[in-house]
């Protein structure tokens, strides 16, 4: 049985949490992966990867809360490559890994394996990522999981397009790729779980009577940037006048600005007033984990090019609500229609229509929002279809029940973080194998060549390049203690990180204070055991900079 494998997690806080105002899909998804893979990993200690030690503490902060309990962590640097390498494994959480395996070239690229997860890939910054994958020294024994099929298809055409330019244009022979994997976003079934009292209480709490009937869209309240609510408020009246039972809509979420709320409230007053429309924000962590147990049925009628996967579908599964969603990217493979609910048709026109759409976008001419937008009008739900589908639901209890129950059960065997905990680590297992057997081919230099060594790239700027062999004496009043202040002084040294300990910067000085003056190379051995030589040649010009050493003539 294949060892279970473990990852270090690339931590910022921001792309882990739900608390922001603006409260977006990945935020989601980063916070239900840490909670599934802090209980269901087996990791102990959790490893994190960090630019600072105060964003290690948040880390273990986070996992804890995430635990209930306190957890054990360690964490290492993001360029601690031997740290990196013993585990195996760096997980990003965004398909952009161009960055980390620059960063990791530097050691070698077979010393651990790179694994990022895509969300929306339509934003000009995500595709831009996807595209760089096949610039930046990444292997085989890398992988960029995709949520659903669609974004598997979407991910391969944007890297079949960018390698049939660079097979063009630069007659290259071999091109490697990440592998891509698909895998699902998960859930936790278990707080999802149907719970009567809930039941009662939320309907209680919202005026909605036992035999009502409850509709549930639980999401960004956003008509040009996650789904244009003209279908389900259009498809919900006809539905109305067809059961013989009182609709209910809640929409939980949260609106960007006041103008799309107003378009919101009043498209319901005006399109569906035969419904009792109810918003709720979505941001509130009660309104969040509890609404699920008002509704009857979840609806999610997505219709833009930002989606990518559909996690709420996914969540109404796991409450045991049968769901009406849109036929559309990831949505269809989650929701079986006939089975756990009912897909709803889409359509969209064919290329080359959305040509001037890419190149507005492109020159700056629309915006992200703009273009999405732009796009989302161009495709179009069955609204007929849906409200068939609404009606039949709503008007027959048990299709309801056994629906529910249909996707509850599928939820807990295909979605729970318990089972996409485990694939993810076989996964990372299989990463580890390929990067055992090795045979990629690595570039010829290390380091990122768009972002060299600043004193090379510029080296044509100062008079002069410090040698080896100049020699340095030292200022007239020059001190170890005057050294010591100015190392504390923002005018003196705003930042001493880049610069040799304050005990070697001693050492330099006092060295050539014994010594009348001496050469570069004779100071270069003053540095801390494994300390780069680069942190004294950096340390020698500041103390020129600040005139405690000059250059001899």
């Amino acid at each position: 049985m294949r060892k279970r494998a473990h990852a270090a997690i690339y931590f910022e806080p921001e792309g882990f949490s739900t608390s922001g105002e603006r409260l977006m899909g990945r935020h989601a998804a980063g916070e239900g992966f840490l909670r599934g893979y802090v209980r269901h990993s087996g990791a102990d200690p959790l490893a994190c990867a960090v630019r600072s030690r105060a964003a290690a503490k948040s880390f273990a902060d986070t996992c804890g809360s995430l635990a209930g309990r306190r957890v054990a962590v360690r964490w290492m640097g993001l360029g601690d490559h031997a740290a990196l390498a013993r585990l195996g494994t760096l997980f990003v959480p965004g398909p952009g890994l161009a960055a980390q395996a620059w960063r990791r070239q530097r050691g070698g690229a077979d010393g651990y394996s790179l694994c990022g997860v895509t969300h929306t890939i339509s934003s000009g910054r995500a595709m831009d990522g996807i595209a760089d994958l096949l610039l930046a020294p990444l292997a085989p024994w890398d992988a960029v999981i995709c949520t659903s099929r669609a974004v598997l298809d979407a991910t391969r055409r944007l890297l079949d397009g960018t390698e049939h330019y660079l097979r063009e244009r630069f007659d290259a022979r071999r091109l490697l790729r990440p592998t891509l994997a698909l895998i699902p976003l998960g859930v936790d079934c278990d707080a999802l779980a149907p719970d009567p009292a809930a039941r009662l209480a939320w309907r209680s709490r919202l005026g909605i009577g036992a035999d009502d009937a409850v509709v549930l869209f639980v999401g960004r309240l956003s008509f040009h940037a996650k789904a244009n609510p003209f279908a389900m408020y259009r498809a919900l009246e006809a539905a109305a006048g067809r059961v013989p039972r009182r609709l209910h809509l809640i929409q939980a979420g949260w609106f960007s600005n006041a103008a799309i709320e107003r378009e919101f409230r009043e498209g319901a007053r005006a399109i569906c007033p035969s419904v009792n429309a109810i918003f709720l924000d979505g941001r509130q962590p009660d309104v969040r984990a509890g609404i699920w147990h008002a509704a009857d049925l979840f609806t999610s009628l997505s219709d833009n090019i930002q989606e990518t996967f559909g996690l709420t579908p996914v969540e109404a599964m796991a409450a045991g609500l049968p769901g009406v969603i849109s036929d559309w990217n990831g949505y269809r493979d989650t929701v079986r229609d006939g089975q756990d609910g009912f897909r709803i048709g889409t359509l969209m026109p064919p290329p080359p229509a959305g040509e001037l759409l890419a190149r507005r976008h492109a020159d700056g001419v629309d915006t992200y929002d703009h273009y999405i937008g732009l796009a989302s009008l161009s495709v179009a739900v069955d609204i007929p279809a849906c409200a068939d589908a609404y009606a039949r639901l709503a008007a027959d209890p048990a299709l309801r029940r056994s629906m529910g129950e249909s996707a509850r059960q599928r939820a807990r065997a295909e979605f729970d973080w318990s089972v996409i905990v485990r694939r993810y680590q076989a996964l990372w297992a299989e990463l580890g194998e390929a990067r055992a057997a090795g045979g990629a081919v690595q570039p010829a230099a290390p380091g990122d060549p768009r972002r060299p060594d600043p004193f090379r790239l510029f080296g044509s700027y100062p008079t002069r390049i410090l040698a080896e062999g100049d020699r340095v004496a030292l200022a007239p009043g020059a001190t170890a203690a005057s050294a010591a202040r100015l190392r504390t002084s923002p005018l003196g040294a705003f930042g001493v990180q880049s610069l040799a300990s304050g005990e070697v910067t001693a050492r330099i000085l006092e060295t050539v204070a014994a010594s009348g003056s001496s050469t570069v190379a004779e100071l270069l051995h003053l540095g801390e055991p494994g300390e780069a030589a680069a942190a004294v040649l950096r340390t020698i010009v500041w103390l020129c900079k600040v005139d405690l050493l000059r250059v001899a003539g």
